[in-house]
């Protein structure tokens, strides 16, 4: 994604604006059983959005290195450390994972799941909750069961699901649990005496482009892609979705990322390319890092534009649109944010649905490698100490459009705001399905006579996606990042 190539930061250029003296350099050698600590602190004194807001972090905290040594030493749990010691108050997105290797492939979408996605909804007036069906990902455990959208569940194992338990049972240590399934009227799940047993397997690997098609009506063209994380892995099979919406005349286009927590940055780009156009003079994103990062970069290499060809130099097939319908509810985040945002400075964005998460940070998966400063390269994994499995994903910058924007961390508010229906979730592609079918008749212009009112609107707790590793991480997957060093 960025040209980071030409970048050469001589280390006495971050140093010297960090140590008052030969005393205050942090040695390199600490005790073992402080390694994570070491790694965690070092990575986020360089990287960290927000590294001079946390005082622990500042390069003259330490006056040395024995008193940097004892600090550590007073946490044994890396993860309390990390969340306690250096995450900044405000920060709602950064995380951590005991084996980055887990990190990077959730990254890449392969995880260890049963391939239901679903949402959770709180029972009113009370402290239980259930789920629903948001769709099930091809060629996992839950595509070979009798389940799909639109279906409640309200137990586990034959324990009713509720705000203390939700997370014990759907996502804890057991790989294989039973449903209890229920059918919703006037608000109300009632269980229907159904059971479905689902197993988590290891690799699942989930195509991001879970659906495109076309619609032709009343001499339209109308594309629709539901898109449903940002994979750079999958870009060029979505070039060539484009490559088929150009072949078929597709003259409007309705993107549904409303499951779509977000993902690589640079995919949202070349997505937003297909959309909009490849003049590359045109400004996508302008990049704000900490002041010790920014302090290296010409204030030029802190901009992307729009592209004209993938990482891997195809041509971008782009329909050159000057308007897009966007379908999205309190899960669309980070990337799929970064789209809505990142186009509207040139076309006419309109989104359908609910209002999104609110994030506007990238990030970047950070491991125990001080040859690499820390970022994460699958080409030197050999060089990551072998005693470190921890990663971390921080938030290293905010990410503004071309106008300047970035101010949307109540979340991005629609055109038209839709909730989906817990009773009436519809097939996703079918014209029917109520936030299509409202795009369509802004599209099309055919009001039929319909009610687009939801009877039962969903009130999101959280979703399965939350508890995936990536969880709505947005992030710079191949960056090319100059040498730094710590104080």
């Amino acid at each position: 994604m960025k040209k980071y190539i030409g970048l050469i930061l001589a280390l006495s250029i971050l140093i010297s604006g960090c140590k008052k003296d030969e005393d205050t350099i942090i040695d390199s050698s600490v005790p073992e059983n402080i390694t994570v600590q070491n790694f965690m602190w070092k990575a986020m004194n360089i990287w960290y959005f927000w590294q001079q807001d946390v005082p622990v972090l500042a390069d003259d905290h330490f006056s040395t290195n024995t008193e940097y040594i004892d600090y550590l030493k007073q946490f044994d749990d890396p993860k309390g450390f990390y969340e306690d010691q250096l995450q900044y108050s405000a920060d709602r997105f950064s995380f951590l994972s005991e084996d980055y290797k887990t990190l990077v492939q959730s990254l890449a979408g392969i995880t260890k799941s049963n391939g239901l996605e679903f949402g959770l909804v709180r029972f009113q007036g009370s402290d239980f909750v259930f789920g629903y069906v948001r769709y099930v990902v091809p060629n996992s455990n839950a595509a070979t069961k009798d389940i799909g959208r639109g279906d409640i569940f309200t137990a586990v194992d034959g324990q009713k699901l509720d705000v203390n338990n939700y997370i014990d049972l759907l996502f804890g240590e057991n790989d294989t649990y039973t449903l209890t399934m229920a059918d919703i009227s006037d608000g109300v799940a009632t269980d229907n005496g159904k059971e479905v047993t689902l197993t988590k397997e290891e690799g699942l690997v989930e195509n991001p482009i879970f659906l495109s098609k076309t619609f032709e009506i009343n001499g339209k063209k109308i594309g629709y892609l539901v898109y449903n994380i940002f994979i750079p892995e999958y870009d060029e099979e979505l070039n060539k979705v484009f490559e088929e919406f150009k072949s078929q005349g597709v003259s409007d286009l309705i993107l549904d990322v409303r499951y779509n927590p977000g993902g690589d940055v640079n995919s949202s780009r070349l997505l937003s390319s297909m959309i909009y156009g490849t003049d590359t003079d045109k400004l996508y994103i302008h990049e704000r890092w900490n002041d010790k990062i920014e302090a290296v970069f010409n204030p030029e290499d802190l901009n992307d534009y729009f592209a004209n060809t993938t990482g891997k130099g195809t041509p971008i097939n782009t329909l050159g649109l000057s308007k897009v319908y966007i379908l999205t509810t309190k899960s669309t985040a980070s990337a799929s944010e970064l789209v809505i945002n990142c186009l509207a400075p040139y076309l006419d964005v309109e989104q359908i649905g609910t209002k999104t998460t609110g994030k506007n940070e990238f990030s970047l998966t950070l491991v125990d490698i001080p040859s690499n400063s820390y970022v994460y390269n699958p080409s030197k994994e050999e060089d990551i100490n072998k005693n470190n499995s921890w990663g971390i994903q921080p938030l290293v910058g905010r990410n503004e459009n071309a106008d300047g924007f970035s101010d949307y961390t109540s979340g991005l508010v629609p055109d038209i705001e839709l909730p989906e229906d817990l009773e009436n979730l519809g097939v996703l592609g079918d014209q029917n399905e109520p936030l299509l079918a409202r795009a369509l008749q802004e599209i099309t212009g055919v009001t039929a006579k319909r009610d687009f009112r939801a009877k039962t609107p969903v009130y999101l707790i959280t979703s399965s996606k939350m508890f995936t590793p990536v969880r709505d991480n947005m992030y710079l997957a191949n960056p090319k990042i100059p040498s730094l060093t710590t104080p």
